[in-house]
């Protein structure tokens, strides 16, 4: 098997050795009792610490993809560890496979690297990126979101503006109301999705007007949706002694709600209220917002004609 090191790519060698012992093996270009080149021929050819070789030896020793034989040197196991076959595995292997069909053809590995290089730069986003401060507003859109359409959606706050690593792959997606603070955090040029929010008397109309002496419960986590109900309701003629407000990050935050006429609440909230309460879900995102959403989706996932 051969070996190479990137000294500049912010790797450890250690962990550099490592990896590429465990794709061998994976790939079976190292095959079961197979002898390890020694701690120091390694050292001595590749320009390496002796202590680095040991550490990651050790390493691999301690993992049971190897063992260490007295007087002889290091060996493959004959077994493999039993590890779970998770998707970060899978991908290693066919990365081991990749890198060694690559050398049976005789191709170097900066030529590998610049078309894989090349390759990555072609693919499509993988990801609706939120971009919102509010963890519990973020938290609702997300729902809301991941209701709407198929393609994976994921929140960040708005540092990750500032991550090249967050942001790539990613399609950034913004609450319109917050859409020139997290364009300016973004990098010039970056694509952004900004999304309307409901209309209240759309949202709601068909219950209102109602009795103003009919007792509503008003549940959310989101301070700003407590507030925006309390707004509305007082404004539709509601009295605030007919109002029970809950905040559902505070303990208790159900009780009383079964004795109102019907319940407001965010999306998130509707499906943890009591048994027998009757909910009206407020959703964030506007029509038009959804149908955005899916346009994007569309236009991603589906090939192309």
């Amino acid at each position: 098997m051969r070996f190479w090191f990137a000294r500049n790519g912010g790797v450890p060698i250690r962990e550099q050795l490592v990896t590429q012992v465990i794709l061998g093996i994976l790939c079976d270009e190292l095959a079961p009792g197979q002898r390890l080149p020694s701690t120091r021929e390694l050292a001595r050819r590749f320009r390496l610490h002796p202590n680095t070789v040991s550490a990651a030896y050790r390493q691999l020793q301690i993992d049971r993809w190897v063992e260490f034989r007295h007087g002889s040197g290091v060996y493959v196991r004959k077994s493999r560890p039993e590890l779970p076959r998770s998707s970060a595995l899978a991908l290693d292997q066919l990365i081991a496979n990749l890198f060694r069909s690559a050398r049976e053809l005789g191709v170097s590995l900066p030529a590998v690297q610049a078309r894989l290089r090349h390759w990555l730069s072609l693919q499509p986003p993988d990801r609706f990126l939120l971009i919102e401060p509010d963890a519990e507003l973020r938290r609702i859109v997300l729902f809301e979101m991941s209701r709407a359409v198929k393609f994976p959606v994921a929140g960040e706050a708005l540092d990750a503006c500032r991550s090249p690593e967050k942001l790539e792959g990613a399609i950034p997606v913004v609450l319109a109301n917050k859409q020139e603070a997290v364009r300016q955090a973004l990098p010039p040029g970056t694509e952004l999705l900004a999304l309307s929010v409901q209309s209240v008397p759309r949202s709601l109309g068909e219950w209102l007007p109602a009795p103003s002496d009919t007792l509503i419960g008003i549940a959310s986590g989101w301070p700003g949706f407590l507030k925006l109900a309390r707004t509305m309701l007082t404004a539709a003629g509601f009295h605030r002694d007919g109002m029970i407000f809950r905040n559902t990050s505070e303990p208790g935050w159900q009780r009383g709600l079964k004795q109102a006429a019907a319940v407001i609440c965010d999306s998130v909230t509707s499906a943890g209220l009591p048994k027998g309460c009757r909910a009206i879900p407020f959703a964030l995102l506007s029509d038009s917002a959804i149908t955005e959403l899916q346009r994007y989706q569309q236009f991603i996932l589906e090939p192309l004609a």
